[in-house]
């Protein structure tokens, strides 16, 4: 029977697993701290986009392509892409993020030859039929970092790390994976690398954005190793506020108890970080602990953009499929592989329309607490922030939240993409329909209309109370 097992315990110990690469903390992370900021205007772009392999990349990509067409009359020369501040990320949804986020508008250009139609699946093992893959699968993933990793870096990063996105960019970047022993989400952020006592401006974009990707079985988790000792850590008080706070989101008290975990040995050595997609396939969790470190009603906006802002808008790239109803015509399955993948399917499909609510909650109560302070500003005040009181009124901002999904698009085109798979290679023809639906469904999303109605001087607050978009579609109000 030894003998027998021997090959078997042998295909086991081949599985890839991936030592810790991040350092421990030298100074502090405080510098990567980057504001969430309005810039000059009166327009804030939010984005947010999901996972789905290279169809999540392709459709972000499509809406980005959009944005870039849509505002142009404002004379900016990457129209709506100008006014994006922040991006946060998950999977597929993260190469795009991270792009966006290290290069700016111009990160673009040629991404769809560079990424989209090629083969990011090259360093990969991808074939079921391999005994070594199955067992490799099932004593904790196939691929390691050497594989999509090594793919983003040659192709689009090029070693590129945090700090140098902090250094780069204006647009504040989340990426986005899952803690699987706390089973929250794990933020790529200078506060969950403080709990860590490790240099986060060390790390690689393509170690975040692999590990935001590492779906269960096809890749093995990135491990982070807790340098606990090597810093000295002290919990920011909107964290313990968090944790004991008993009206603070339950999903707050869980990332709390997560980054504490990362101060005790006795619980943490290592951090395992599988897809983000699990846990938050929207990557909300930045914005609700934004919202958490928050110390006054405008921030984390600085009071002379609070009292400037007059549009935002937050817009979340879905790129899931609808539900696949081939096993339920049969008494049999799913098993084995299928069965793994339903499961996983299961959790971020859940995780998305919980993060979509959240997020929405989020910005409901920002809105509110943002005009109730604004209503109380005095005259005195308002001149001296904004410059002038022409024009002014306090009530006068609109925080909206919208999807741009399949959902929207004609049913035959629909169907079509609910086909797409969730891989990182797909034919060209593929990406360029999903390209095309990332277009078309940004372009029908009401809130982006009613953004646009604003900029070209629409009577958007009547449109919006009404539940009437630009284009006559409905518009769904946060209050």
């Amino acid at each position: 029977m030894r003998r027998a097992l021997l090959p078997f315990l042998f295909l086991l110990s081949c599985a890839p697993w991936n030592q810790p690469q991040n350092q421990p903390l030298q100074g502090e992370n405080a510098a990567l701290v980057e504001p969430l900021t309005a810039g000059d205007g009166e327009v804030y772009i939010g984005l947010a986009f999901s996972g789905g392999g290279m169809r999540a990349t392709a459709f972000a990509y499509g809406m980005l392509q959009e944005l870039r067409a849509a505002g142009v009359e404002t004379g900016t020369p990457n129209g709506l892409l100008d006014q994006v501040r922040l991006v946060s990320g998950v999977s597929g949804g993260s190469v795009m993020a991270a792009q966006l986020g290290l290069y700016g508008p111009e990160g673009l250009t040629g991404f769809r030859e560079r990424y989209l139609i090629t083969n990011a699946e090259a360093y990969m093992t991808t074939s079921a039929l391999n005994p070594l893959t199955i067992v490799k699968g099932i004593s904790g993933g196939v691929n390691g970092r050497d594989t999509f990793g090594r793919y983003l870096d040659d192709t689009l990063f090029h070693g590129a790390t945090f700090a140098d996105l902090r250094r780069h960019s204006h647009i504040k970047t989340w990426i986005n994976a899952t803690d699987m022993a706390n089973n929250t989400p794990f933020l790529f952020s200078p506060e969950t690398f403080d709990a860590l006592c490790s240099d986060l401006s060390k790390v690689k974009l393509s170690e975040a954005v692999a590990a935001s990707a590492a779906f269960p079985l096809a890749f093995t988790p990135i491990v982070l190793e807790a340098h606990q000792g090597e810093c000295t850590y002290r919990e920011p008080d909107w964290l313990t506020a968090a944790r004991y706070n008993p009206e603070a989101t339950a999903a707050m008290r869980a990332h709390a108890r997560a980054l504490e975990s990362y101060t005790r040995p006795e619980e943490v050595k290592f951090v395992k970080l599988l897809d983000g997609g699990i846990t938050d396939n929207f990557g909300t969790t930045g914005l609700a602990v934004e919202r958490a470190r928050a110390q006054q009603p405008y921030a984390p906006l600085t009071p002379e953009e609070a009292v400037k802002l007059k549009r935002m808008l937050f817009l979340v790239a879905n790129a899931g499929v609808e539900k696949d109803y081939d096993w339920t015509q049969k008494v049999a399955g799913p098993g084995g592989v299928n069965l793994a993948m339903s499961i996983a399917t299961s959790a971020m499909s859940a995780a998305s329309r919980s993060g979509y609510d959240s997020m929405r909650g989020e910005m409901r109560l920002w809105e509110s607490e943002l005009i109730e302070w604004r209503c109380a500003l005095p005259l005195s005040e308002v001149r001296r922030l904004r410059g002038t009181t022409e024009g002014w009124d306090c009530k006068d901002v609109k925080l909206l939240v919208g999807e741009a999904s399949f959902a929207a698009l004609p049913t035959d085109m629909r169907d079509k993409l609910d086909a797409v798979p969730t891989r990182l290679k797909l034919p060209t023809d593929q990406v360029d329909m999903v390209i095309e639906a990332g277009r078309m469904a940004t372009r029908l999303s009401p809130e982006f209309n009613g953004l646009l109605a604003s900029l070209t001087g629409n009577d958007i607050d009547t449109r919006i109370q009404t539940g009437i978009a630009a284009g006559g579609r409905r518009v769904t109000p946060l209050n």
